[in-house]
């Protein structure tokens, strides 16, 4: 006893009224909706060619605006002004400006700056400076690498960063 399909079906199609109803619903999706002609084409682009011009001044300002907030936000992450923002662009960006940063707080150790740093912290200034800029050399010999191995390099040029800013804030005496 097997089931059978009837025959007489309301939509009086053999596929089960499936036809019918995409053909209702391709109806119902342009309903209310004029199909495009040539004239309503031609009162469109009459219409653009009218507002844009008083709308690009107002659109460039925005356009302005935004792009403002966003250097801002960058130079914010980064930890720069905003002028020097392009220096510190590209795949290395990030690793310049922290080496820019601690070559900032490396001349607040240096005897004429300041009059009340130790001769240790004077001493770890005159030692650093030359890793800082050795640093910076490997950041940018890094650019030119293949993405998997400049990632590594890095990671492994992040770590040094960060064992110098330590015994940096440790010679600021900044307790971590």
């Amino acid at each position: 006893m097997g089931l059978r399909k009837r025959s007489g079906s309301k939509s009086g199609t053999a596929d089960g009224g499936g036809a019918a109803l995409a053909s209702v619903a391709a109806t119902g999706a342009t309903k209310g909706r004029k199909p495009l002609t040539a004239s309503s084409a031609k009162r469109m682009i009459g219409v653009g060619r009218t507002v844009l011009p008083l709308l690009a001044p107002y659109a460039l300002v925005a356009a302005g605006a935004v792009r403002a907030r966003w250097d801002s936000y960058q130079a914010d992450r980064l930890g720069v002004a905003t002028d020097q923002l392009s220096s510190f662009r590209g795949p290395g960006g990030v690793l310049h400006a922290r080496l820019s940063r601690i070559a900032e707080a490396l001349e607040q150790l240096d005897p004429v700056a300041e009059a009340h740093s130790t001769g240790a912290a004077r001493k770890f200034a005159l030692d650093t400076r030359p890793r800082i800029a050795e640093l910076s050399i490997a950041v940018r010999a890094a650019e030119q690498m293949p993405g998997q191995r400049r990632r590594a390099a890095y990671r492994a040029i992040g770590r040094e960063l960060d064992r110098i800013e330590s015994a940096l804030l440790t010679h600021l005496g900044v307790t971590t």
